[in-house]
């Protein structure tokens, strides 16, 4: 165990980072790869889900997010259904959203990956479709993301560049947003795009190539950490960086800095199902910890944990500080967990759970209630939703939502007393806690495979069903035990 890197995970705080860069949206489509078409000798891939989520500087802010940051962006959308859909994902993870423009001359940028399972399982991505405009943005774009970057840089504790090459990252606001950065006496770290000049990036304090990358930008092949660390402190002296770092997939990474160091931290052999996104979670798990004031060594060794955990899971998926903690004590991520307190999460946390569970091909089941008073009809109706998916996830009314409902006289106990009653249930496997007078913008995050509510319900009354089953779920309406309910109860106990 690092107990180094435990303390730091556990003390890493909220910082407040600001990621700028271009803003994709991932689309997922998994099914059966069957058998071979009998119109061409291609894959035939029954479809049977679609799923959306972030991706290039956006996945950046989401992984920031799940990993406990307070996040912003700055970036550019199309004028689309793709951009408004890129926009409200953003808004429900709670990242700030305000300088992510939308741009008229250009579509958002959508890559669309299609997902196979050989005889229903071990799922493989097959083929990978884009639609995106590399042009440059237009001065008066780039003006207005300028502007954005003096609102939100006063109040980040870093700025991380996510530079995709399509169009967002130009020498002259990534010059101001150097310069900026130094005004407020905070780091710019860039995470690079494929090319030979990296003049656009002169001044940031550090910048995480990969071996090809570096290798392209230096001249020189990278084969050896020797190679590595030349091509390392090359980048640092000519770009006038604080550290150069050169992240070398399996072989970890190589940094030199300007103090001297040139220190290569390796990274433990790890089973790769995918790639995809372990550069965004390295920049993401780097940024927060240097965020949070630790120094590049430590903030590299973490990166490499978190890195290496993203590779283990299908697409562009988060990773959470209870995995990394895990994985800091050389133990399995038990998602299937037995101890209470750690069912109930935070929403960032639960959503990033939940995209755990979703890789290793899990559905998830919601359901919703006060839960004041838990008896037997609560445990059957649990119990019940439960078995209609693999993984069950609780909305917990908050107390001020209870009395909204049920009147000033309610709840009898407070809400951190009902989350951990439920947690301490064996069908229960997640409890969040959500404010409003309905689960609704809960439900549209969590996306449920299956919605439960009570059988006194009809199914057209039920808060998301609609949501739900347009998005390909199921609407369950659970049986209910007579002569449990806790108004009776409570009107039993007045009696006595």
């Amino acid at each position: 165990m690092s107990a180094d890197l435990v303390e730091l995970v556990q003390t890493l705080g909220s910082p407040r980072v600001l990621v700028l860069g271009d803003v994709m949206l991932d689309r997922y489509v998994w099914g059966n790869a069957e058998r071979i078409s009998q119109e061409a000798p291609v894959i035939l891939l029954r479809a049977d889900k679609r799923e959306e989520r972030l991706g290039g500087a956006s996945s950046v802010a989401t992984m920031l997010a799940a990993l406990g940051a307070k996040t912003s962006l700055v970036g550019v959308v199309g004028p689309d259904a793709d951009g408004l859909q890129s926009r409200k994902i953003l808004e429900d993870l709670g990242i700030d959203a305000e300088g992510v423009l939308v741009d008229e001359s250009r579509p958002t940028t959508v890559k669309e990956r299609y997902i196979g399972r050989a005889q229903a399982r071990h799922p493989q991505q097959m083929i990978r479709v884009d639609y995106e405009n590399r042009d440059p943005v237009s001065e008066r774009v780039e003006r207005a993301l300028g502007q954005s970057l003096v609102e939100k840089i006063r109040e980040a504790d870093l700025v991380l560049i996510s530079d995709y090459d399509k169009g967002v990252c130009s020498y002259g606001l990534l010059q101001k947003c150097v310069e900026l950065a130094r005004a407020a006496g905070i780091k710019a770290i860039a995470d690079p795009t494929r090319g030979g000049d990296y003049a656009k990036y002169r001044g940031c304090s550090a910048m995480t190539p990969n071996r090809l990358e570096a290798g392209l930008a230096t001249r020189r092949t990278i084969r050896t950490l020797d190679d590595a660390m030349r091509s390392a402190t090359k980048l640092r002296d000519s770009l006038e960086l604080e550290a150069g770092i050169v992240t070398l997939d399996k072989d970890g990474m190589a940094m030199a800095h300007r103090d001297g160091r040139e220190n290569h931290f390796p990274t433990r052999p790890r089973q790769v199902y995918d790639i995809t996104g372990a550069g965004d979670m390295v920049m993401a798990a780097l940024g927060l910890a240097l965020a949070s004031g630790a120094d590049y060594d430590p903030a590299i060794r973490l990166a490499n944990i978190a890195g290496g955990l993203e590779v283990e899971k299908i697409g562009v998926a988060t990773v959470s500080r209870e995995e990394i903690l895990a994985d800091l004590h050389h133990a399995p991520f038990r998602t299937e967990r037995t101890a209470t307190a750690s069912k109930v999460q935070s929403f960032p946390h639960l959503i990033a759970e939940l995209d755990a569970r979703r890789q290793r091909g899990q559905r998830i089941a919601f359901t919703n209630g006060c839960f004041d008073v838990l008896h037997a009809g609560h445990v059957q109706y649990l119990h019940e939703a439960r078995a209609q998916a693999d993984c069950l996830v609780v909305g917990l009314n908050s107390d001020s939502s209870v009395r909204q409902l049920k009147g000033s006289t309610r709840p009898l106990n407070p809400v951190e007393a009902r989350a951990l009653v439920l947690a301490g249930l064996q069908d229960v496997d997640f409890v969040t806690i959500f404010s409003e007078a309905t689960p609704l913008n809960l439900i549209r995050a969590v996306k449920p495979d299956v919605l439960v509510k009570g059988a006194d319900y009809r199914k057209d009354d039920v808060v998301g069903a609609q949501f739900v089953e347009a998005a390909g779920g199921r609407v369950h309406l659970a049986g209910l035990k007579d002569g449990f309910s806790t108004t009776s109860i409570l009107d039993r106990m007045r009696a006595a």
